[in-house]
């Protein structure tokens, strides 16, 4: 599975969310968070793309020497549903092959901070997915974070664009810092040592 990744080229972390601080704490931000967290470790601060409707981070993954994998940190500010054309501006760009492109996303059909890594696929109704693979097909990687099913009767749209609740948010540090950690071992070691360690 791991065939279509480019040793060479820089990889790209694209965290889906939705831009401005009243989509901050959304559950479908929850890329975005996790960006932002990687962000951190690496030491960098996002700034506008030049290129792109996005936000990005350049840096390195992974501990000093071969080990270490370039990567650009992306965050499109151009809405969910628009998310394709920014990230596949900054692909041509960076000249970086799908295959080292990783989607970090909110996912409906997973349990609440249950993490799934996979290559490709469907977009199983995600708006930013469903963009992304019109933009450039769907032979990417996918680190989907669970945010299980709206209670009751509430419309998907109407819970993803609710903030966690309070009992979420005692663990959500926790998560986030799992799955930065999930896309740091995508990048040095592969997809199926990943899965095998964070895939629950």
């Amino acid at each position: 599975m791991d065939v279509t990744t480019d040793a060479g080229a820089p990889w790209l972390v694209v965290g889906l969310g939705n831009p401005g601080p009243g989509y901050a704490m959304n559950r479908h931000n929850v890329g975005f968070m996790v960006a932002d967290l990687l962000a951190e470790r690496i030491g960098g601060k996002f700034k506008r793309a030049q290129k792109a409707q996005a936000q990005v981070v350049e840096g390195r993954i992974g501990p000093p020497g071969p080990g270490s994998r370039r990567v650009v940190l992306v965050k499109p500010t151009s809405y969910m549903n628009l998310s394709g054309g920014p990230v596949n501006a900054l692909r041509e760009f960076y000249k970086v092959p799908v295959g080292n492109i990783v989607a970090v996303h909110d996912e409906l059909d997973i349990d609440y901070g249950t993490l799934r890594l996979k290559l490709g696929g469907g977009d199983n109704g995600h708006n930013g997915l469903k963009s992304m693979t019109k933009a450039m097909g769907p032979d990417y990687h996918r680190v989907r974070f669970g945010i299980g099913r709206p209670p009751g009767r509430m419309q998907v749209a109407d819970f993803v664009l609710k903030d966690f609740s309070a009992a979420e948010r005692k663990e959500l540090d926790y998560f986030v810092d799992r799955a930065a950690d999930a896309v740091e071992c995508l990048l040095a070691e592969g997809l199926e040592r990943a899965q095998s360690s964070y895939n629950s």
